[in-house]
């Protein structure tokens, strides 16, 4: 017989008078929460430091020569005028154009197969290749002047501008090949194969449905391999000897020697040299930032 002692549940023990409670934990503010000075602080301050070396340039190019005051004014551009003319910056200015044209052109469609080939077949060596690629990133361009060097020369190359666009095109080549991979890794697979069922072949699939779809990562490529050959100092100096062949780098280099430095002539070529690369990056910034963005995703 179970009597009623037996089924009556256990009494519980009442919580301690003297027991602390438990803190709250506190919640992170968010983003709209956080007071609008301690963003636009840094960012000022940031900002700061970035503008004062661009107006540094500015007042030194457009100030009258001798003069110290800190406002350009009078302004004048006889130092853009001295350097465009006197300076032949003219024709450096259509050299590295000419240079970075080609180079843009030669390492997106070199890249461009090479990517294809590395994201769509399978070989033996494909593991090595790309092991080799990405070393190949840690080898320094003053290294390769001297095999380059002596290639050119067989070649009957040297004074021309078409050994820079190869030197600066196969030190391209690497790092826009991995990228272009990418690219193309995240275009599906099976847009291509319904193209081969509606009968289009191999290349015809790749130009109507994945280049197409290639249009940021082309865009991030090429803008890249622009501007890094448009700033290249190494291979100018090394492979061209005459001066109707420099390019810009290498012409800011001659306005400076061992007794003076022309400093407004200087600026003035700076800021020659900095506006094609600022506008380049001013209309391609959203596609640079998608290109590289989605290489980033799948490798």
């Amino acid at each position: 017989m179970i009597t009623k002692e037996a089924t009556a549940p256990a009494p519980v023990p009442a919580r301690a008078d003297h027991e602390p409670p438990r803190p709250a934990k506190k919640r992170r503010p968010a983003w709209d929460e956080v007071p609008r000075w301690q963003i636009y602080l840094p960012l000022g301050v940031y900002l700061v430091f970035t503008l004062i070396p661009f107006y540094w340039i500015l007042l030194f190019a457009l100030r009258p020569a001798g003069s110290t005051s800190l406002v350009p004014w009078p302004m004048t551009f006889d130092h853009f005028e001295k350097v465009w003319t006197d300076r032949s910056f003219g024709t450096y200015f259509e050299n590295s154009v000419y240079v970075g044209l080609a180079t843009l052109v030669m390492t997106t469609l070199v890249a461009l197969a090479g990517g294809y080939a590395l994201a769509r077949f399978d070989f033996k060596i494909k593991r090595v290749f790309m092991l080799a690629l990405l070393c190949s990133q840690f080898v320094p361009g003053a290294l390769l002047l001297v095999p380059l060097f002596e290639i050119f020369a067989e070649l009957q190359l040297i004074n021309s501008l078409g050994s820079v666009i190869i030197a600066e095109t196969v030190f391209q080549l690497p790092l826009s090949i991995i990228l272009i991979s990418n690219f193309i890794k995240n275009v599906p697979y099976t847009l291509e194969e319904a193209a081969w069922v509606d009968g289009c072949g191999r290349m015809r699939a790749f130009l109507v449905v994945v280049l197409p779809l290639l249009r940021p990562g082309l865009i991030a490529v090429g803008s890249f391999a622009f501007v890094h050959s448009w700033n290249h100092f190494l291979f100018a100096l090394m492979f061209l000897n005459n001066q109707d062949m420099q390019t810009i780098p290498v012409g800011l280099n001659t306005l400076m020697s061992a007794d003076s430095v022309d400093l407004g002539a200087l600026a003035a070529g700076g800021i020659i040299a900095a506006v094609p690369v600022v506008i380049v990056f001013a209309f391609i910034q959203k596609w640079l930032i998608t290109g590289f963005s989605a290489g980033a995703v799948k490798g």
